[in-house]
């Protein structure tokens, strides 16, 4: 059975594909069309996009176009990390609704605890807590099945715990080798929040890492195989992306498995790619 259709229970007892494409930097258009049709084709059976992506009404109409029933696929899109305001939060969401051309959407996230051009400034809380409060009325209006976070810290995480009436079912966290954000994947698995790992290749930088390549031959994979193998052993959604046909195949193919032992120095192993650029989530 492939990886594809395995899944994980979330804490409102809804089952999400443990593995999910996705669409950052994925230009709308033929490209975002094209990738996430192949996406579907090969068998990704959970879409992740954002407003901010730009390319929402692509990945709906590749959506629509495809032969995989609406039952059987998780459609995640966030929320613009900058709209805190209620009225901001019932437009930006019609705009997506309107654009991907659904009529629910699986997951919906808050793209980030500030506007980006404050990240890390500052907390929040207060901006934060009517935003939950208005994704929580979203979820029980029907139109979004689960909600959650992503680039949040400890402290933005409880400050939501503190208030919610509905608990965040994912914190979708830049997440690597050597990059796993222990003090908020920990905080995350304590309270029953799923870690999403974007950037799980840190968007390629983690190609030229020698240490990685080395283990990645002795299993006879990638060093994206070995990359994303390695954030799913550790329980997290993984989201890696791509463009071509190849590399959509071969990050599907991780019915494999890392030894404890070599999890365990991967675990332990410095930043795999440190020149990569890190967003002020660790906290």
């Amino acid at each position: 059975m492939s990886v594809l259709t395995d899944t994980y229970t979330l804490n409102n007892g809804t089952k999400i594909p443990k593995i999910g494409f996705g669409t950052w930097q994925t230009a709308e258009g033929k490209t975002a069309y094209d990738a996430v049709s192949l996406a579907l084709q090969t068998g990704y059976r959970h879409i992740d996009t954002a407003r901010a992506y730009g390319n929402e009404h692509s990945v709906g109409q590749a959506i629509a176009d495809s032969d995989v029933k609406r039952e059987d696929l998780w459609v995640t899109t966030k929320l613009p990390a900058g709209d805190k305001t209620r009225d901001a939060i019932l437009a930006d969401f019609d705009r997506s609704m309107t654009a991907l051309n659904l009529d629910y959407i699986d997951l919906y996230l808050i793209h980030g605890p500030w506007p980006w051009s404050q990240a890390g400034r500052r907390h929040f809380d207060s901006e934060n807590t009517e935003t939950w409060k208005t994704l929580e009325e979203l979820q029980r209006s029907g139109r979004i099945r689960s909600i959650g976070l992503s680039n949040f810290d400890v402290h933005d995480m409880t400050n939501i715990l503190n208030i919610a009436e509905i608990k965040p079912v994912v914190n979708q966290i830049q997440y690597y080798i050597g990059f796993t954000e222990p003090k908020i994947s920990a905080f995350a698995k304590e309270n029953d929040i799923r870690i999403e790992a974007y950037s799980p290749l840190a968007t390629g930088d983690i190609l030229n890492t020698p240490s990685v390549q080395q283990l990645a031959d002795k299993y006879q994979v990638s060093v994206p195989q070995l990359a994303l193998r390695f954030t799913l052993q550790n329980g997290t959604v993984t989201l890696p992306k791509a463009r071509s046909r190849q590399h959509i195949e071969e990050d599907s193919q991780l019915d494999f498995q890392i030894s404890d032992a070599d999890m365990a120095v991967l675990n332990a192993s410095a930043d795999a790619a440190p020149m990569h650029s890190h967003n002020r989530t660790q906290g």
